[in-house]
């Protein structure tokens, strides 16, 4: 048996597993679905139904006993929801996937599937200030206590866990610093304390990296980023064993969390262009990361394509590409010379979000930590001259340029 590395395939070596083709491209497009489709239509139908009829009630008590394969009511599943977890599982590697409305939605439920009051999670304390939230400010209500350690530090971790720790979790790379976590590692820590993990892998992406292969019990997607990658739905996907995700999945059913049938239809479309896309964000994050470490008004950059990097040797051990996210401090700034730099940019849009065709760009301070105090935004590692830049797809000449005058 392969020991698991979390190394991601060479997309360009053909690969195959008897008559079902396994290269990334070719799963973006097929994986998940019938060859041949109701209507005939080559692409799936939208199922535009909150209910789903029985012939006759022999038919209901045999979908009941049999456990058949069919819907019965919207909330519990859709006919095309099935064909994008299927997909979502196969480019992840992974052996089951829920799919759910939001990336926040996504990771809700699958912590309140699997904790209880008096159980504890442990986070690096680099992640999505919503994650943080949730958990120290709700999941706290109902008796779950969360611990947070430094980012990649791993003896912490481990130091941290008690007999009522019952998962690890880490973003790889993290948000916005862009640390990377050693996932061989991390995932040995929980298997060493029969500990379930969790990796945020939206900044990665299936493509760049696979947790599941070095180990992580659950990798968890905003799919409103990189996967739908148009700007233009919100959905989150969990990957993992049907077993683990079993409880998960009947909670989602309970809580209603599901996706609607048009967004379904624009994450399915969005995923068949997922490789090509990736590839130009790949590219265009790391030609402006290297521009901006190389421009005299940027203090430093953090990409984990730069050999200055600190993670930059886990990164290029695990990972294929770096992605489209760039996070850079400007020299000598305050809050607002950076704000300027960030209004004078004309191609990205100021928004949140990351991983769709258009550039976005924002201060983190502004976007995301406005209302904390000093000390908060010090504690999480905001600093008033932080820029973030999510790459689109557009020629990376122009975003280059743009940028070029930004900073003049």
């Amino acid at each position: 048996m392969t020991k698991p590395t979390g190394r991601v395939p060479d997309p360009s070596k053909p690969k195959t597993s008897g008559d079902t083709p396994t290269n990334f491209s070719t799963l973006s497009v097929h994986a998940g679905e019938s060859r041949q489709k109701p209507g005939d239509s080559i692409t799936d139908p939208i199922f535009c139904a909150s209910t789903f009829t029985f012939t006759d009630t022999q038919s209901v008590i045999d979908y009941i006993e049999k456990d058949q394969s069919r819907e019965e009511y919207g909330r519990y599943g859709n006919p095309s929801e099935r064909v994008v977890e299927r997909k979502l599982a196969a480019l992840e590697g992974g052996e089951d996937a829920i799919l759910y409305s939001s990336g926040m939605s996504a990771i809700v439920g699958l912590l309140m599937a699997k904790l209880g009051s008096g159980d504890e999670v442990i986070f690096f304390d680099e992640c999505y200030h919503r994650s943080r939230e949730f958990c120290t400010k709700h999941l706290s209500r109902f008796g779950v206590v969360t611990r947070q350690v430094p980012a990649c530090d791993y003896d912490a971790m481990a130091a941290a866990i008690t007999p009522q720790t019952k998962m690890l979790i880490s973003e790889s790379p993290t948000n916005p610093q862009l640390s990377c976590v050693d996932l061989e590692r991390f995932a040995k820590i929980g298997q060493e304390n029969g500990v379930e993990t969790l990796i945020d892998a939206t900044l990665a992406t299936p493509y760049n990296l696979q947790p599941i292969s070095a180990g992580v019990d659950y990798v968890l997607h905003s799919a409103t980023k990189y996967l739908g990658g148009h700007n233009d739905l919100l959905a989150g996907v969990v990957v993992g064993t049907k077993e683990n995700l079993e409880p998960v999945r009947n909670l989602r059913g309970i809580m209603g969390a599901v996706n609607g049938p048009q967004n379904i239809y624009l994450l399915t479309r969005g995923l068949k262009t997922f490789e090509l896309r990736m590839q130009r964000h790949n590219e265009n994050g790391q030609r402006v990361a290297e521009f901006l470490e190389s421009h005299p008004r940027v203090e430093r950059v953090c990409y984990p394509g730069l050999a200055s990097h600190p993670h930059h040797e886990i990164a290029k051990k695990t990972m294929r590409g770096y992605g489209g996210l760039v996070t850079f401090f400007i020299k000598d700034a305050d809050w607002r010379a950076t704000a300027d730099i960030v209004d004078a940019v004309k191609i990205p849009r100021i928004a949140p979000s990351l991983g769709g065709v258009e550039s976005l760009i924002e201060q983190p301070l502004v976007m995301s930590y406005y209302q904390c105090t000093p000390e908060e935004r010090e504690q999480y590692g905001i600093p008033d001259n932080m820029i973030r830049l999510a790459c689109g797809i557009e020629n990376a000449d122009d975003l280059i340029g743009d940028l070029a005058q930004a900073l003049g």
